[in-house]
C-alpha cells in the first residue's frame, strides 16, 4: 500500500518568454482567469487533497512567491534556482533536491486543472503514476507513450514511439523516492552536457526505458496549460469556464473510479510509428 502523500513541489522559475509582455512583468503563476492567481487556485486544492507542505522552486520574479508564502505560515517553502535564465526544468527540481526525502507530488506553476486530478493522482495504487488526459488540441501537447500499464516515452513529436499514446501529460505527477533517485541520476549525467534539461521529455521519459513508470489517464478531465497569449486566451474564455461549471454541479455527478487498474491508451489516439526512433 503506498505511503499518504503529504509534500507538494511546484516548479516556478520559468521566465514566461512566450507570454511576451505579460511574462515579462509577473511568473506565469500569477496570471489571473479568477478573483486570485492560478498558483493560490492550485495551491488550495492540493491542501484540500492533505498536502501539508509545499516547496515552490523560483527563479523569475522569485520575489511574488516570496510575498505569497507569508499569506499560507508554515506550509509553503520557496527554494530559489539562481541559474533559471539558463537552465531547464530538471534543474529546477535538481536544485530542491536536499529538501526532498519522502515521496511527492510534482506540479508545474502554469497549469489550471479540476480539483479531481490531484485527488485521484493522489488515491492512484501505484507509487509512481504521471497523470494524462485525453485530447486537449492544445497544439503544444506533451504525448506519453506506453506498453501495458508502463509508461515507455514522453515527447512532444509522435513520430518518436514505436507504442500506442496512452494519453497527454497534465503535468502532475506522484514521485516516489527510487524514481527521484533515479532521477537524479540520469539528470546528473545530462547536466555534464547541458542544464537545459526538461524534467518531462527529457529525465522521465530516459528513466522510464529501465525504470516502472505507471500512468493514471482522466480521459474527460478539463485542464490547460499557460504558455502563450493564445493558451491564455483559450483558457480564459473555455477551459476556465468549463472546469467552473464543472465545479458547481460536481457533487451531483458519480465519477468512475478510475484509479484501480491503469486505463488503457486512450482511443483517439490512432498514430502509430514505422520509425526506429523509440524514446
Amino acid at each position: 500500500m503506498t505511503n499518504k502523500i503529504q509534500v507538494a513541489v511546484i516548479l516556478a522559475a520559468g521566465m514566461g518568454e512566450r507570454l511576451k509582455e505579460a511574462g515579462k512583468t509577473i511568473p506565469k503563476g500569477f496570471l489571473r482567469l479568477g478573483k486570485r492567481p492560478i498558483i493560490e487556485e492550485s495551491i488550495d486544492k492540493l491542501l484540500r487533497a492533505g498536502i501539508k507542505q509545499i516547496i515552490i522552486v523560483t527563479g523569475h520574479h522569485f520575489e511574488y512567491y516570496e510575498r505569497l508564502k507569508e499569506s499560507y505560515s508554515g506550509v509553503i517553502e520557496t527554494i530559489h534556482n539562481g541559474l533559471y535564465d539558463r537552465s531547464g526544468s530538471m534543474y529546477s527540481l535538481y536544485c530542491a533536491k536536499h529538501r526532498l526525502t519522502e515521496d511527492f507530488l510534482l506540479l508545474e506553476s502554469d497549469i489550471v486543472y479540476e480539483e479531481r486530478a490531484v485527488s485521484e493522482l493522489m488515491k492512484f495504487p501505484g507509487d509512481n503514476a504521471v497523470l494524462l488526459s485525453g485530447p486537449t488540441h492544445s497544439g503544444d501537447e506533451v504525448y506519453v507513450a506506453a506498453s501495458g500499464v508502463h509508461i515507455v516515452g514522453l515527447s512532444k513529436d509522435p513520430r518518436n514511439f514505436n507504442a500506442s499514446i496512452a494519453g497527454e501529460l497534465v503535468g502532475i505527477t506522484k514521485v516516489s523516492q527510487p524514481l527521484f533517485k533515479a532521477m537524479i541520476a540520469e539528470v546528473e549525467i545530462q547536466f555534464g552536457r547541458t542544464l537545459q534539461v526538461a524534467y518531462e521529455t527529457d529525465c522521465l521519459s530516459a528513466v522510464a526505458a529501465r525504470f516502472p513508470l505507471y500512468y493514471c489517464l482522466l480521459p474527460d478531465l478539463i485542464w490547460s496549460e499557460i504558455d502563450t497569449p493564445s493558451d491564455f486566451r483559450r483558457t480564459q474564455d473555455t477551459v476556465y469556464p468549463a472546469m467552473i461549471k464543472q465545479a458547481q454541479v460536481g457533487d451531483n455527478i458519480e465519477y468512475s473510479n478510475l484509479t484501480k487498474q491503469p486505463m488503457q491508451p486512450h482511443s483517439d489516439y490512432t498514430y502509430e510509428s514505422g520509425g526506429s526512433n523509440n524514446v
